[in-house]
């Protein structure tokens, strides 16, 4: 794979289906910067509220009716005023937006935004005063919000805290986000702008030890684990805790008590189960209640009441824990008052989605124009069928659909659902010939299968062989559409599928965005929310400090997604081997980047939120055009390639990934026959701070191997450094194979097959040393760093948390990571040389065990082996490993030696060795020379294992 292809796709995500300049961007070659800016803000204009079929591109500019919403003609002034006179006469008005009094009354107060002010040195501290707090959850939303907006809000919108009253939490209570992954630290009774939990301490606390008269209204979830079928309203039920459950250590299980044994119905909602199991368990209360209806659907959540059955002992342990009972009482009462304006007929992933476009509405306003916030609320008014079936095709590959494959137990009429859908311009349909469109007509051959292929090239008398791909199939029939066959080929699809329906492209668009701005990337979609449903990923606990916005303005937006499109284009093009596509990519991306870099400057020097530069314009486009670079080393067009790098390195005056870029510019000018330059190339980059790691080491090599004499006489003071013998060991070893670019195999001491690091691994058990150890590369360094730094990583520091499903702060991987948090990391380092390394990781194994952190393997790597490890280690070492990590993290984050080994002296000391393990046709790589270098400089015993064939 290319180098930057990989984090190209990261950064591009789930492709999109519509791209909504992709014919415009395919029909320029090589635009000016100023043309090309401007065609595509006059594309994306002609994206419209309702979903008719687009005009033609010399049709004159439209106006929309004051009265009815219609689209006219511009320039035809007496149709207009006709119009305006029929509709007027006729009392036709569109539907207002204006809420009413009744509605009103079920808001929250206006919102209001302030700045976190800088300190004396122009940073912006730390915020340890909970009411200064902004939590970013999507726990409680409302899809109606008012904002208090002063006229630079769009340009300048800047929110730090609001402060809103607990009665007044919207009505979705029963996110199945609520639990205790995610229990931000709001401890003061205001939320946050997203709404967060409230405050841990009760406004009435528990005057007396009776809480028996409290019925708590919520309901059974999980019912596919109980296997009673049939139950009647007023059952009796009991609560018992399931300490055991390895999703979630406080589930509660809802027990049937009416037949002669207990019989398990489901649990609590987690959300509800977070409060009640710790009072179940510290104060030993016990819960009944019984079943309050039966829903029609067998499917749907069963509604239950319960109480609690005993009288709170107010002795010397209850007197003890007052606050804390009075808080899980507080959460548990709160929880369950939230949920009642719930609608808990709502499936999981109906909720999901209408959770995403109320919170993206709402913090995103000034992002979306009025046709398009009014398109997307009316998503949320929607019935739940359409709801529904507007998800699931969502979902699926698509892009066309039959009508007639189109059914789910959940919705109860598709039929409905569509027609509601077609209304409101979230799909699109087809019944007759000529409403298919000429780009949809690939789409809707994909829905015929095989033989249905087959069957249509037999009627236009073509010919295939046995065997022939069904994407050559349908190319086939799609060339037979061009030479005039495609009435007929249309008229064959659609005898076959019926009528057909489609994710209208300006939904997607829409939804494509939300989903962005949701999520802050492309690799998380609406499916992270049913990984966290089902208790396979959780999310760890953190303050969301917003005093800046990632997109500014909407043209900030447009301008990144534009980069979006043309990073998708670029990848889609590498697949299909398009090599003048590629070219073009890299030309528009190098066109666009010298305009946007400029933006980019004013914007970092404007503000001290440096890493929000990865949401930019620019650094997108800096992708592509990398990704570019090596396509054209690919192609020894060494000429081109410098003349990117170049202009990259004149763009980016600070970015890490400078040392890269000069490495390749220096590398490619030698392929050019130009050593002299080369070699300059590399000296300048050695004076350039952000040239780091392995870039740096190979740098200083190429200056040591070209600056030879003639060409230089004086040896670089850094030549004894960089030259350092590292110890090596020769092992040999019985491979199994000897082909060029494969990975070895080798026989083991057993005479399995092993590949050469358990080789290695069985060398060091044995004659070796007598070592345990465990093949690694970096995983137990960045498990061992996050685990032990989880404190200082989720710390409450502005703008590194916008969403509730980030595993890392935006700024880990930029110099600003150690800076914002250096007296928190030094203070910990302290605490690491002082040998508290193995306290501070079984404190925070304990607490955080199984919730998602980047970098942190729980299933790779066991407590007793990290706890070896670190006491091994040694402090000192760790700590300077710990810092180097911590400093830059995105360049010392790979490259780390292969294995960790570690023996005990006694029961209290140990040492560790680390080792890179290579086998016949292998060599060190730069970075991993750079590593091994800085782990001797910070007192490391390391050492590189060659495993050789037998002479």
């Amino acid at each position: 794979m290319l180098k930057g292809r990989e984090s190209l796709i990261r950064l591009i995500g789930k492709r999109r289906r519509f791209l909504p300049h992709r014919h415009f961007f395919l029909s320029v070659s090589a635009p000016t910067p100023q043309n090309f800016s401007n065609q595509c803000k006059e594309n994306e204009s002609e994206m419209k509220y309702s979903v008719e079929k687009s005009q033609d591109s010399d049709s004159v500019e439209s106006v929309n009716c004051p009265v009815c919403g219609a689209q006219l003609p511009g320039q035809d002034n007496s149709l207009i005023n006709s119009h305006l006179d029929e509709c007027l006469s006729r009392g036709k008005k569109r539907k207002l937006s204006q809420r009413t009094f009744m509605q009103l009354d079920f808001l929250r107060p206006k919102v209001k935004f302030h700045s976190i002010q800088p300190d004396d040195n122009g940073n912006q501290d730390i915020l340890t005063d909970p009411s200064k707090r902004c939590c970013d959850t999507i726990r409680h939303l409302n899809a109606s919000h008012d904002f208090e907006e002063d006229d630079n809000y769009q340009n300048n919108a800047s929110i730090d805290s609001v402060t809103l009253q607990s009665d007044q939490l919207a009505s979705c209570m029963d996110s199945p986000l609520i639990d205790d992954s995610t229990n931000y630290k709001c401890v003061s009774l205001s939320l946050s702008l997203e709404n967060e939990m409230p405050n841990y301490v009760m406004e009435k606390p528990v005057e007396d030890c009776d809480i028996s008269k409290v019925f708590l209204h919520t309901f059974i979830v999980g019912r596919k684990f109980s296997s009673v079928e049939e139950l009647d309203p007023g059952s009796t039920i009991r609560l018992s805790r399931e300490p055991e459950n390895v999703k979630d250590p406080n589930a509660v299980k809802v027990l049937y008590t009416d037949s002669a044994y207990d019989t398990a119905l489901g649990y609590l909602p987690r959300e509800l189960a977070q409060y009640l199991s710790p009072l179940m368990e510290m104060f030993n209360l016990s819960f009944e209640g019984n079943i309050t209806s039966i829903p029609k659907d067998s499917r749907a959540i069963i509604p239950i009441q319960i109480e609690c059955k005993d009288e709170l002992s107010c002795d010397e342990k209850y007197c003890k824990n007052i606050q804390v009972f009075n808080s899980l009482w507080g959460h548990a009462l709160r929880v369950v008052e939230l949920a009642k304006t719930s609608p808990l007929g709502m499936t999981r992933y109906q909720h999901n989605l209408v959770l995403l476009i109320q919170d993206v509405l709402k913090r995103n306003s000034h992002l979306f124009t009025t046709g398009e916030k009014s398109f997307l609320e009316a998503f949320v008014s929607l019935s739940d069928d359409s709801q529904r079936l507007f998800a699931r095709l969502y979902t699926r590959k698509g892009p066309w659909f039959r009508m007639s494959n189109i059914s789910y137990p959940e919705i109860s009429d598709c039929n409905q659902a569509i027609m509601r859908l077609s209304e409101t311009g979230y799909i699109c349909s087809f019944m007759l010939r000529d409403e298919l469109e000429d780009d949809d007509l690939e789409g809707v051959l994909n829905l015929l299968n095989i033989d249905e292929l087959r069957e249509a090239l037999r009627m236009l008398n073509k010919k295939c062989k046995h065997g022939t791909r069904k994407q050559d199939i349908i190319d086939l029939l799609l060339s037979s559409c061009k030479d005039g066959s495609r009435s007929r080929v249309v008229s064959f699809v659609l005898s076959k599928t019926g009528s057909c329906v489609r994710i209208s492209t300006l939904a997607e668009s829409l939804i494509w965005r939300a989903e962005r701005l949701f999520f802050l990337n492309g690799e998380q979609d609406l499916s992270s929310f049913l990984l966290v449903d089902l208790g396979i990923v959780k999310y760890p606990s953190y303050n969301c400090i917003l005093s800046e916005q990632i997109f500014p303005t909407r043209s900030d937006l447009l301008s990144y997604e534009e980069a979006i499109e043309i990073a998708q284009i670029m990848d889609e093009s590498l697949d299909d081997n398009n090599t003048e596509l590629v070219l073009k990519c890299i030309d528009i991306s190098d066109s666009r980047l010298s305009i946007s870099v400029e933006e980019s400057r004013s914007l970092a020097c404007g503000s001290s939120v440096t890493f929000l530069s990865c949401f930019s314009v620019s650094w997108v486009y800096s992708k592509v055009v990398l990704l570019g670079v090596s396509f054209l080393e690919r192609e020894k067009r060494y000429s081109d390639a410098i003349n990117l790098l170049k202009r990259l390195l004149h763009n980016f005056l600070s970015d890490g990934r400078r040392g890269y870029w000069t490495l390749r510019l220096s590398v490619d000018l030698e392929h050019l026959g130009c050593p002299d330059e080369s070699l300059r190339v590399a000296e300048d980059g050695l004076h350039d701070p952000w040239v780091r790691a392995g870039s740096r080491v190979a740098l200083q090599r190429r200056v040591l191997r070209l600056g030879r004499p003639p060409r230089r006489w004086k040896i670089p003071n850094y030549s004894k450094s960089v030259n350092r013998k590292i110890p090596e060991v020769h092992v040999q070893g019985r491979p199994l194979n000897s082909k060029l670019g494969a990975k070895s195999i080798f026989y083991g001491e057993d005479g399995e097959q092993c590949s050469v690091e358990q080789l290695a691994l069985q060398y060091y058990a044995g004659e070796g040393g007598d070592w345990q150890g465990v093949h690694t590369e970096s995983g137990i360094w960045l498990t061992i760093f996050g685990i032990l730094m989880w404190d200082i990583i989720f710390a409450d520091v502005p703008n590194v948390f916008c969403t509730k499903f980030q595993t890392a702060p935006l700024d880990l991987g930029f110099d600003g990571f150690y800076e914002s948090r250096k007296s928190l990391i030094e203070s910990l380092l302290d605490k690491i040389r002082d040998d508290m390394a193995e306290e501070i990781l079984i404190t925070s194994w304990e607490s955080h065990t199984g919730t998602a952190c980047r970098g942190v393997s729980w299933d790779k790597h066991s407590l007793s082996e990290l706890r070896a490890a670190v006491t091994c280690i040694g402090g000192s070492c760790l700590a300077s490993l710990c810092r180097h990590l911590a400093q830059d993290y995105r360049s010392w984050s790979s490259g780390m030696p292969d294995l960790l080994l570690w023996r005990f002296h006694d029961n209290y000391r140990g040492e560790a060795k680390l080792v890179e393990v290579k086998g016949p046709k292998d060599r060190l790589t730069e970075q991993q020379r750079a590593w091994l270098l800085v782990l001797m400089d910070c007192g490391f015993n390391v050492e590189v294992c060659k495993v050789t064939p037998p002479i």
